[in-house]
């Protein structure tokens, strides 16, 4: 299993409306093959930043049946208005 962290800025003022697009998309992304949890948490202290946090069965679950597909380009279309600047986006392992 794999982690993605995606860290996400949005423009202040927009984040109610960045997490409806993000609920309108999330069966883009949560229904996608090898794509096993997805969860969206909002910053405390800077209620502007998000961290998006899947589970995914591999990198290459993630970069191909998602990243590389219209489904990630329908997603995206519904978030990118939102960002304040470009995610950043990791992948992790477990430490066992």
């Amino acid at each position: 299993m794999v982690i993605e962290v995606a860290q996400i800025d949005v423009t202040p003022g927009s984040e109610d409306d960045f997490v409806a697009a993000f609920r309108t998309g999330l069966p883009e992304l949560a229904g996608t093959p090898g794509c096993r949890s997805v969860r969206l948490a909002r910053g405390v202290e800077g209620p502007s930043r998000f961290v998006l946090i899947n589970e995914w069965d591999t990198v290459d679950a993630h970069e191909k049946n998602f990243r590389g597909t219209d489904r990630f380009e329908r997603w995206l279309g519904l978030v990118a208005p939102y960002f304040a600047g470009e995610p950043t986006v990791e992948h992790f392992t477990d430490t066992d």
